[in-house]
C-alpha cells in the first residue's frame, strides 16, 4: 500500500543528522506494516499531481499554525478537501490533525491553557495511552463529520475520526524522548515555560503508546472501503 507523506514542516536542522526529518520518523513508526512511502514537501510547495497518487495520505507536524498565512496552507486545505471528497484516506498528526479539521470546517486556535510538552496520558476509546506531545494549538470546534476518538483533561479533542475518511491525533507517536529533549533545547527555550519542560524531563521513558497509535493508523489505512472516485 502506497502512503504519501505530506511534509508540513521540518525538524530543527541540528537534530536532523542524528534523528532524521519528520517523514523519516513516520517511516520508522510504521516500519514492517506493509506500506511503502513517498514524501511531498508541501511546506515548500511540492504537491502531488492528484489525490490518487497514493492509496492514503499522512500529514506531519509543523511549527506553523494552521490559521497562519503561509503560501502552502490554502493549497493544502484544497488537497485535503479533494482527497476527503474522493474517499482517499487521510491521517493527520499534530499540525496534520489541526489542518484537516480546519480544511473541513473546524476551528483551530492558540490554546489559552498553553503548551503540552512531553508525556501525556490519553483516553483513546477507553484505553489509556501515553504519548509524547508538543503543541500549543488545539482544535476547538469540530467539523460536521468528526467524532472524538481520544481526549484528556488538557486536550478535549485529542483524536478525531471522520468515518472511514480521516483519522487524526494531536499528540506525536513518532517523537522519541531524545527528540523531545532536542525540541526543548532548540525551540522551547524562551517559548515554553521551564516548569513544563522540567515536568517533561521527569516523565521521560513513560511514553510507551507509539505502537498502539501505529496499530490504529495501520488498521485505519487498511480497512476495506469503496474504490475511491477517479482511482484507476
Amino acid at each position: 500500500m502506497r502512503i504519501g507523506i505530506l511534509q508540513c514542516g521540518q525538524a530543527p536542522a541540528e537534530l536532523k543528522q542524528d534523528m532524521g526529518d519528520y517523514p523519516d520518523m513516520f517511516v520508522r513508526l510504521l516500519d514492517g506494516r506493509g506500506f511503502d512511502f513517498r514524501t511531498f514537501h508541501v511546506e515548500a510547495m511540492e504537491f502531488p499531481a492528484s489525490v490518487h497518487d497514493a492509496d492514503g495520505w499522512l500529514l506531519t507536524g509543523s511549527r506553523h499554525g494552521a490559521y497562519e498565512d503561509h503560501p502552502f496552507i490554502r493549497p493544502l486545505e484544497r488537497f485535503i478537501r479533494d482527497a476527503y471528497d474522493a474517499a482517499v484516506p487521510l491521517v493527520g498528526i499534530c499540525f496534520g490533525h489541526q489542518i484537516i479539521a480546519q480544511a473541513l470546517g473546524g476551528t483551530v486556535v492558540k490554546h489559552p491553557g498553553g503548551w503540552a510538552v512531553g508525556t501525556h496520558d490519553y483516553d483513546l476509546g477507553g484505553e489509556t495511552v501515553r504519548l509524547n506531545a508538543w503543541h500549543q494549538d488545539q482544535v476547538v470546534v469540530l467539523p460536521e463529520d468528526a467524532q472524538v476518538a481520544g481526549r484528556n483533561e488538557f486536550c478535549e479533542n485529542a483524536a478525531l475520526i471522520y468515518g472511514d475518511r480521516a483519522y487524526t491525533v494531536q499528540a506525536h507517536p513518532e517523537f522519541t524522548d531524545d527528540f523531545i529533549r532536542g525540541l526543548m533545547e532548540k525551540r522551547g527555550k524562551g517559548r515554553v515555560p521551564q516548569e513544563l519542560m522540567d515536568r517533561a524531563i521527569d516523565r521521560m521513558g513513560e511514553a510507551e503508546g507509539s505502537s498502539a497509535v501505529a496499530d490504529r493508523i495501520e488498521a485505519f489505512f487498511k480497512q476495506p472501503r469503496p474504490i475511491a472516485k477517479g482511482a484507476a
